[in-house]
């Protein structure tokens, strides 16, 4: 299967590859327009929505929204923000350009045109990315490229749908920064110690770096040792400022969980990685200018 070309401009990709059905603006029935099931926004803003809606209502809706053909209906593949606006400031029918796009066409549109905005949570472009990948059979360093991310940075968000189901509703709920949900993931342990973990982070309101402590004190401690949430121990690799920066440091730059383990002569550092084309990833940041055979 040939793969398709992403991270194009939205100019593009509605002109080229796919037919355009209508460069004209047409308004269609607001009741036969259907949001886009693959929408990678999961939660709506609803102060966001109402303040467009009283825009919409003082001044319309100045930029069309994006639909395609389906059934006897149409299907959203960018605005629904406005178009959802638009029906609770009351309009009838809404301004659209219709295309002729496919499902990877229309998928792409959607993320593209939400990351232009800036307002997609991590865990909404973690499932864009997973999608992205699936549809189009990528690698995440092609799908880096692609939209003008590095793979670090698409391998540390798609990290986050390796968490517990709980915790990630934390983290759509907004109690839980995608930061403390990459840290949770260093956590050697089963689905319900992060879960148990992730709860005291709430509701003790630690910060990341906090998180970041706590786990490197359950690695750190023997088993049946219990590691109190939310205070400091004296003891173990955690305990020399040093050592926790240039784990932190190597951390940030391999997207990896890093361990340093002292010994009373030199130590080892441990790095996890998570299957083999995270492990290539890492050999490309370490060997970065190339040196190694």
């Amino acid at each position: 299967m040939r793969k398709r070309s992403l991270g194009r401009g939205l100019s593009e990709l509605l002109s080229g590859g796919s037919g355009v059905e209508s460069s004209a603006v047409v308004e269609i029935p607001i009741e036969e327009i259907r949001p886009n099931p693959r929408q990678p926004r999961g939660k709506v803003d609803e102060e966001g929505i109402e303040e467009l809606a009283l825009s919409i209502e003082a001044h319309g809706v100045l930029q069309p929204v994006i639909c395609r053909r389906r059934g006897d209906g149409y299907e959203l593949v960018a605005g629904e923000r406005r178009w959802r606006a638009a029906q609770r400031a009351g309009l009838s029918v809404m301004p659209c350009l219709v295309q002729d796009i496919d499902d990877g066409t229309s998928l792409e549109i959607a993320l593209i045109e939400n990351l232009q905005r800036d307002d997609l949570n991590e865990l909404e472009l973690a499932d864009g990315y997973k999608c992205l990948l699936e549809d189009f059979g990528l690698t995440q360093e092609e799908l880096g490229k692609r939209i003008g991310k590095s793979r670090s940075t698409v391998t540390n968000t798609l990290r986050l749908l390796d968490l517990p189901v709980a915790v990630r509703e934390m983290i759509r709920e907004g109690r839980l920064s995608a930061g403390h949900g990459r840290a949770l993931l260093s956590l050697n342990g089963g689905e319900e110690e992060v879960r148990t973990l992730a709860a005291e982070v709430v509701r003790k309101t630690l910060s990341v770096r906090d998180v970041e402590s706590l786990v490197r004190e359950y690695a750190g401690a023997e088993p049946g040792t219990a590691v109190v949430v939310g205070e400091r121990t004296k003891a173990g690799a955690g305990s020399d400022p040093h050592l926790v920066e240039a784990e932190e440091r190597l951390q940030s730059v391999l997207a990896a969980k890093v361990q340093i383990k002292p010994r009373k002569k030199g130590g080892t550092i441990r790095i996890q990685y998570y299957d083999d084309e995270d492990l290539s990833r890492i050999v490309d940041e370490i060997d970065a200018e190339g040196r190694l055979p």
